[in-house]
Parts: C-alpha cells; sequence; structure tokens
C-alpha cells in the first residue's frame, strides 16, 4: 500500500517517492488529481499498481502512434530537426516526464488514467502527453493538452479508442 497525503498547497494528493520501473531513475511522487472526492479511490490504487509494473514493452506498442505524431509536425512545420525513420526509432528521441498524475476522466469513460508529460526531439513546445488507462496501456498519445482521452479532448465519443488524433 502506498503512502498518500494530502497536498495542503494544491489540490491534490501524493504518495512518497516511488520506484516507477518504466521512467527509471530515482523513486519519484505520484500526483493523484480528484482523489479526495472520489467514489473510488480504490480505483486510483488499482491504476498505480498496474503502472508501476510496466516496462519498455508498452512504449513500443505505442511507438506507431508516437511516430504518427512525429510524422504530423515534421510535416507541417519547418523547425523540426530530427529525422526519424520510423516506429522503431521514436522512443530515442524521447525523454519520459517524472511527474506521473493519476486522475479519473469525469468527461467520458471513468476510467481512472495515468498522465505522464513528456519531452520530444521533434516538438520542444508543446511536449509528448502519454495517457495509460486503468495504468496499463498507452490509450492517448500527442502533444500535452491534459486531455485523458481523445474523445474528451474532441468532444466525439467515436475517439474512444484512438491513440493518436
Amino acid at each position: 500500500m502506498l503512502d498518500i497525503t494530502e497536498d495542503p498547497n494544491e489540490e491534490w494528493h501524493t504518495t512518497g517517492p516511488v520506484e516507477i520501473p518504466l521512467l527509471g531513475g530515482p523513486p519519484v511522487p505520484i500526483i493523484l488529481d480528484g482523489y479526495g472526492d472520489d467514489e473510488a479511490p480504490e480505483d486510483f490504487h488499482e491504476a498505480i499498481r498496474a503502472f508501476l509494473t510496466l516496462d519498455r514493452s508498452v512504449l513500443e506498442a505505442a511507438a506507431p502512434a508516437i511516430f504518427a505524431y512525429y510524422r504530423d509536425v515534421a510535416e507541417t512545420t519547418d523547425a523540426v530537426d530530427v529525422h526519424i525513420d520510423g516506429p522503431a526509432d521514436v522512443l530515442d528521441h524521447i525523454t519520459l516526464g517524472r511527474e506521473p498524475t493519476v486522475s479519473r476522466d469525469t468527461y467520458t469513460d471513468r476510467h481512472v488514467y495515468v498522465s505522464l508529460e513528456c519531452e520530444c526531439a521533434w516538438e520542444p513546445e508543446h511536449g509528448l502527453q502519454l495517457v495509460f488507462r486503468d495504468g496499463r496501456t498507452v490509450t492517448k498519445a500527442g502533444p500535452y493538452d491534459g486531455h485523458l482521452t481523445n474523445a474528451s479532448a474532441y468532444g466525439d465519443p467515436s475517439l474512444t479508442d484512438v491513440v493518436y488524433h
């Protein structure tokens, strides 16, 4: 069980520092947004437990969507200084975020998501957002916009299972 405390200066809760295999590096706290008022906080715990079991294979599965994001940016701007040959190489050009945020999608499917704000070589301004449904699999990749799903970002339920839009 994780030690979870309310941050008195913010509107969220945090865990103590946790070693996250997917991220590597030193332990980091996890932010839980909406946890205190949630009707099923155990869903947050389950998403975190699942997220803590992930390895690089979850990113490799999302690489085609991440590469599609790179390709769209590269095709629409001259400011991209990096060339990436394909999905197999795209992960070499991202730096995973160190502040995972866990929250419930209150707009569409009510699942709990883990969101990472990452850096990427091709889009320094908007970066890369990776979102993991129930902490298990990447279900949204693209510029950081704070939305947990493309369905909620675009107000379009047909985008529920679309990873990159």
